[in-house]
């Protein structure tokens, strides 16, 4: 028989998930965008000094790429376990490595004391970090996703969501103001480490709430229908991984084009703009640095905003705007640049990060409802993080590159147009997935959810 619908959890046992979700990605991107501030600002010059200052800004992004390759690697592998032990204690241990990863880059020695060696343990420690990540994103969602109900879904899974600016927000503003009161020299010998140490105590935080949750029912209950299964002698299950490339390709391609606009504006727009505003446009660092926060505050509150929209309208509406309205704003956004005001630097980043959190926002409901329970958090993760190596992990690399050969930001605002029309085409082909219930989600009709010989209604209720 399939299982019955869960009942949500009371409203306060909801909030308190939502915080762990919350304050653990927050965390977790503080961690990660900290490193791509600090290689757009002073890793090219601590650990490339031996290039001219262009060249070592793209090894230093060359370096921010490595995470995101390992990435898809923390998808699959965390995915596989969620799936087999459950969404929580995965999601302590992404939060354990990040942290402990973090906190060594900011111990770590430079080129000056270790030569060469230098760059090669921060490459070691991103791609810790990126491992990391890959397994955070899709239980974090899913954790909110999985104790909600249909009607308010996308508003309460946009909030884990809102961890990735809030989490820019706190790298951003711990840098400005370490600029602001720091000299340059100051800064560059030992300031940069502070933000990195810092991790440590945000990691006890986000440690203590994470751990005061529970699991999520729908994956508790879809593991005790495996349970009574294996004890009737049942067909095994499939490992997730190939269930969810046998049942679940289309919807793990139509992530991955969702993701291309998403992803690749969100870095152009925040960690590119460092270099693009510092060298194009000739602002200065503390400049650029303040645009950025007080931008992510404005996307830290416009993202639940959309994620409420979304459960309204659908995912797909809210999803098109923003891909649309990126596209669309990529040559105003570099005119206002050149403006050389920070009025017009914050009108062109705000903008920027409203239209991402259109995309942003529905995102986590959208793709939790794509996949069933027992092969939710690697069809998810893997959807998200597979895009992450071809859209956000070469995307400020690819925008440095395209300066420094064109010396124009025409053909960066070609390249994220180009991505938006891919994330376009991806919803397009995408069906609406607002009100379906997880506990017997099944993106067709009729088809089974799992790789097993069981009834189709077992088969769903998993």
């Amino acid at each position: 028989m399939a299982a019955p619908a869960t009942a949500p959890p009371p409203p306060s046992n909801l909030r308190r998930i939502v915080a762990a979700s919350l304050v653990g990605t927050t965390v977790e991107w503080y961690d990660f965008f900290l490193y791509g501030s600090a290689a757009a600002l002073v890793f090219n010059k601590l650990f490339f000094p031996e290039s001219d200052p262009l060249v070592g800004t793209l090894l230093s992004f060359l370096t921010y790429a490595v995470g995101f390759a390992a990435r898809p690697v923390g998808a699959l592998v965390f995915g596989h376990y969620g799936d087999r032990l459950g969404r929580k204690k995965l999601l302590v241990l992404s939060l354990l490595m990040m942290g402990g990863a973090t906190f060594a880059i900011g111990l770590l020695p430079t080129h000056a004391t270790i030569g060469s060696a230098a760059p090669v343990l921060l490459t070691v420690l991103r791609l810790v970090q990126g491992f990391a990540l890959g397994g955070e994103w899709g239980g974090a969602v899913l954790l909110v996703s999985e104790h909600g109900d249909a009607k308010r879904r996308g508003f309460w899974a946009s909030w884990p969501q809102t961890g990735a600016p809030a989490g820019q927000l706190l790298a951003t503003a711990v840098l400005s103001a370490l600029t602001a009161v720091l000299s340059e020299s100051a800064f560059e010998s030992w300031g940069w480490r502070i933000p990195f140490l810092l991790s440590g105590v945000l990691v006890i935080l986000g440690l203590w709430i994470r751990l005061s949750v529970d699991e999520s029912p729908v994956f508790k209950a879809a593991l005790a229908q495996a349970e009574e299964r294996k004890a009737a002698a049942a067909p095994a299950e499939k490992m997730p991984l190939v269930a969810v490339l046998r049942h679940h390709w289309r919807d793990v391609l139509i992530a991955m084009g969702a993701r291309m606009a998403e992803n690749i504006s969100y870095y152009v727009i925040t960690a590119f703009i460092l270099v693009y505003a510092t060298t194009s446009a000739e602002l200065s660092k503390q400049t650029a640095l303040n645009a950025v926060l007080v931008a992510s505050a404005v996307h830290f509150a416009v993202i639940p905003l959309w994620g409420a929209l979304s459960d309204r309208v659908g995912r797909r509406p809210v999803y098109l705007v923003g891909a649309i309205g990126v596209a669309l704003w990529m040559f105003p956004f570099f005119a206002l640049i050149d403006g050389r005001s920070f009025g017009s630097l914050l009108l062109a980043v705000t903008v920027g990060l409203v239209f991402h959190g259109a995309m942003y926002a529905p995102q986590a409901a959208f793709f939790a409802e794509m996949f069933a329970t027992r092969m939710r958090y690697s069809g998810a993760s893997i959807g998200a993080q597979f895009s992450s190596v071809a859209a956000g992990a070469p995307a400020p690399l690819i925008a440095t590159a395209l300066l420094a050969d064109f010396g124009s930001s025409t053909p960066i605002s070609l390249y994220v147009i180009a991505a938006s029309l891919l994330t376009v085409l991806a919803i397009v082909c995408a069906k609406e997935t607002r009100s379906r219930d997880l506990t017997e989600i099944e993106p067709e009709a009729g088809r089974q959810a799992m790789d097993t010989a069981t009834p189709p209604a077992d088969a769903r209720s998993v």
